[in-house]
């Protein structure tokens, strides 16, 4: 078969080695700064190395087995997942509703709204959890008194085990409620406003409009945005590290703060056993976002066929 060369296809050959170079920035930048990480945390997870020094013996499988024999490592799967468990559902579901209000373009001051929910979404997570501490003190924050003006308090938010998690995961869910938001607003703008229309002209009231329309429409979205939200999620370093810094009595200890306690914070660095520690948090991610994925479209189809 002859293969028939037209102008087109020149043009696309002949700016090919073009588009390798602009992309090539962000090829050594990912590469740099992802996968080189990534490969090189499971190779120390090999090795018995603190961090410093050129001596870095081979120890094999021993930094997994002090992992899944210490107490302080589960304790951090634990608070992470209870995060994960209580504010993912809530957060899409939430983030759900407040977009189909804000969809609506009968609503008066909708883009104030909306920008009112992403402001906190750019905002460094390092300054809010630094403001936080101030915000929730029990001596002179302003929350306290409040609370102490109405009769309640005070209340230790951040040094209370007890309302220490708690506390960071609604700071958490304020932080980030306004991405998810986005995402849920970008799902509605792919329904069509013709078939609202026309259900509309054919006496199909708000609820029917949106249980027939609006959530069948959406089903394919609900895994993706499952997904990318149970991410962000286990991303809660920087919050946890400024707000408590995994205390008090490791109430608010997350796998990435253990983590970082266990690299830089010891008297005597253990960097293989955080790396062995951060690939088994990469792989509870992947589980975690697997299994997520598949109830969600589990969701997704059953509302489709709604």
């Amino acid at each position: 078969m002859t293969l028939v060369s037209t102008p087109h296809a020149r043009r696309a050959a002949a700016h090919r080695p073009w588009i390798w170079l602009f992309l090539l920035p962000t090829i050594v930048l990912f590469g740099a700064y992802t996968v080189w990480p990534a490969l090189a945390s499971i190779w120390y997870s090999f090795l018995n190395w603190s961090g410093y020094g050129p001596e870095r013996p081979f120890a094999g499988w021993a930094n997994y087995q002090l992992a899944f024999s210490d107490p302080l490592f589960w304790k951090s799967i634990g608070v992470t997942l209870l995060i994960i468990v209580v504010t993912v559902p809530l957060r899409v579901l939430l983030a759900l509703v407040l977009a189909i209000f804000l969809n609506d373009p009968r609503l008066p001051f909708a883009r104030v709204l909306r920008t009112a929910f992403f402001v906190p979404v750019v905002a460094t997570t390092a300054i809010i959890g630094i403001v936080m501490n101030f915000v929730l003190d029990p001596a002179g924050g302003p929350v306290n008194h409040v609370l102490g003006n109405l009769g309640i308090g005070p209340v230790d938010f951040l040094g209370d085990a007890s309302a220490a998690l708690w506390t960071v995961m609604g700071v958490h869910f304020w932080k980030w409620l306004g991405l998810t938001l986005m995402y849920w607003l970008a799902a509605l703008q792919t329904i069509p406003n013709d078939v609202q229309e026309a259900a509309r002209v054919d006496g199909a009231s708000a609820r029917q409009r949106f249980t027939h329309i609006t959530l069948p429409m959406l089903a394919p979205f609900v895994a993706i945005i499952t997904m990318l939200t149970i991410v962000e999620t286990m991303q809660i370093f920087d919050l946890v590290q400024t707000m408590t810094g995994g205390g008090p009595f490791f109430s608010t200890l997350v796998t990435e703060v253990y983590i970082y306690q266990q690299a830089f914070e010891t008297a005597r660095p253990e960097y293989g056993y955080a790396s062995a520690v951060g690939v088994l948090l990469g792989v509870l991610t992947l589980v975690v976002v697997g299994v997520a994925a598949i109830v969600s479209r589990l969701i997704g189809r059953k509302g489709a066929v709604r």
